[in-house]
């Protein structure tokens, strides 16, 4: 079953990567090879959650399309260089596999290698074959013919052609032998006569031993003895596949990273002619093979969006993604899909809310640590229900998930709202990691990070700091406004800052360092102020 992937937007809170973690478990209940993702790291308050009821940070999806690494390709069949040419046709054959790689000690990539490449062996010109007998390798050749070296010389002297002398003993004087591979039967006397005439290495077939006499005349003229193990003819074909595969492998292979989108390799697959392409890893290791015809017929990640549903908000490459269903609480902007898909947009304080609800429309049990995720996911979002956001329907789910989880609401909003509290240590560049969202404005990118503190008493040691590293995220995000709100749940308000070029518009409502009384909610309140302001402005 394909996968799918479940995610929330870039900048994750709590409620995001909640949502993400509980409803991909609801679609596995529901028969559905579903996975969490996260875009980037969790903050801290997700992270104390997330070990509060055991659970590991989602995976980290990085792009809508697919990797070479997400697909499910076999383990390559390989060998290493110096495998015989009939040792890989075995293979082949017994992996029902028309191609090979070639790797090194290392596991690096030396070639590859094809039936067809193999067939040229057994079919092609003679030269070819003549040149690969040059080389052979005694103890291949041995090998490959299931044989028996008799007698072996380092002077050895082949030039790489191959001779069969006929049986009929004492009728050798016609045949050209010299420096050649010489199949004979058992006839000692002729054995002996081939090699004073200068053959390179005796085949002996059909024979259980071969005499000291013809031995002793080996050392002399430095002739190898091989005594094959099969017949005649079948010794005359296999000895051009005793060769080493390195012979005839193709070298400087094409190669794809594991880290490549199949797009990619498609189309610079589609301007060459070869079938398969070795694929190796950051250390240039073979991990696995792709085909041509499987890359041709590719298609992007699955995805399920949770907690938003603009596409600037989402994982990079998502028009290039199949979107399943959407499920979200927030406006819906840019979205479009190319096909009817669920659509799940309720006006709540949180999606976790959501997905509460749908595990009890499909009937399906909450487990009681997934139950404290969600409590704590509505309780972050909507500031302890304090939101104007808030809805009846949240009011209502979280009194079912405090059954299910045995949790007491104010106890776990008390430790997830000031289980940070010592914010001191924290500086303002890494507030503008953690819950921030983009927005497309009027036409204008805007930026909005919201930071939860414990009190307003707290600002005072950060409130100077803030106006320098606001210069500094606007330069680096090229976006035309940076609104940071620091929202105190203890005091019901916010403060806000403002930085870009048109910052301006919005110093005058909202003048640094002064706190606003019941302005809380980036959605309902926050984002409809500055599109208001930016209106008046344009």
């Amino acid at each position: 079953m394909d996968k799918i992937y479940i995610c929330g937007h870039r900048h994750p809170d709590t409620d995001s990567i909640v949502s993400s973690i509980a409803y991909a478990y609801l679609k596995r209940k529901l028969g559905y090879n579903a996975i969490a993702c996260r875009l980037s790291e969790c903050n801290s308050e997700t992270n104390y959650l997330l070990n509060r009821f055991g659970f590991d940070a989602p995976v980290l999806l990085e792009d809508a399309r697919v990797k070479l690494s997400d697909l499910s390709l076999k383990h390559p069949i390989c060998v290493n260089p110096a495998a015989t040419i009939f040792e890989t046709l075995q293979l082949m054959k017994a992996h029902e596999q028309p191609f090979v790689c070639v790797v090194d000690a290392n596991h690096h990539v030396a070639g590859i290698i094809t039936r067809n490449d193999l067939a040229d062996v057994g079919l092609g010109d003679t030269a070819f074959g003549i040149d690969l007998l040059k080389k052979v390798n005694l103890e291949n050749l041995s090998k490959t013919i299931d044989g028996k070296i008799i007698y072996e010389d380092e002077k050895m002297h082949l030039n790489g052609k191959v001779s069969i002398v006929a049986f009929s003993k004492h009728e050798i004087s016609n045949y050209e032998v010299s420096d050649r591979i010489v199949i004979i039967g058992d006839d000692a006397q002729s054995q002996k006569a081939l090699i004073e005439k200068g053959a390179g290495m005796l085949i002996v077939v059909w024979a259980d031993a071969i005499e000291d006499s013809v031995i002793d005349t080996a050392k002399k003229y430095h002739c190898p003895i091989i005594l094959s193990g099969i017949g005649a003819m079948n010794t005359s074909r296999y000895l051009f596949f005793a060769p080493e595969i390195s012979y005839v492998m193709k070298k400087n292979v094409m190669c794809f990273s594991e880290e490549e989108f199949l797009e990619d390799v498609a189309k610079r697959m589609s301007r060459k002619r070869y079938r398969a392409y070795p694929v190796v890893n950051a250390s240039k290791e073979l991990v696995t093979c792709i085909l041509k015809d499987h890359a041709m017929i590719y298609q992007n990640k699955s995805l399920i969006l949770v907690d938003h549903n603009e596409f600037s908000q989402s994982v990079p490459a998502i028009e290039k993604a199949e979107v399943l269903e959407v499920v979200d609480h927030h406006r819906i902007y840019d979205f479009y899909s190319k096909k009817p898909i669920m659509f799940r947009n309720e006006i709540v304080g949180s999606t976790a809310t959501i997905i509460t609800g749908l595990y009890i429309e499909n009937q399906v049990d909450i487990p009681q640590n997934i139950a404290g995720l969600l409590l704590g996911a509505m309780i972050s979002d909507t500031l302890n229900f304090q939101s104007p956001t808030t809805t009846g329907k949240d009011f209502r789910m979280a009194e079912y998930l405090e059954k299910v989880s045995g949790l007491n609401v104010d106890e776990l909003a008390y430790s997830i709202l000031f289980m940070n509290a010592n914010h001191e240590a924290r500086s303002v560049s890494e507030y503008l990691k953690d819950d921030v969202k983009s927005f497309d404005l009027e036409g204008y990118q805007v930026i909005i990070a919201q930071v939860v503190i414990p009190s307003c008493a707290w600002m005072e040691s950060i409130h100077e700091s803030i106006e320098d590293e606001l210069k500094k995220y606007v330069m680096d995000k090229s976006c035309d406004l940076v609104c940071l709100v620091f929202t105190s749940v203890a005091d019901h308000g916010s403060y806000f800052y403002f930085e870009g070029k048109i910052a301006n518009w919005f110093k005058k409502d909202f003048p640094s360092y002064v706190f606003m009384e019941k302005l809380i909610s980036r959605k309902k309140q926050i984002v409809p102020l500055i599109t208001e302001i930016i209106q008046r402005n344009v």
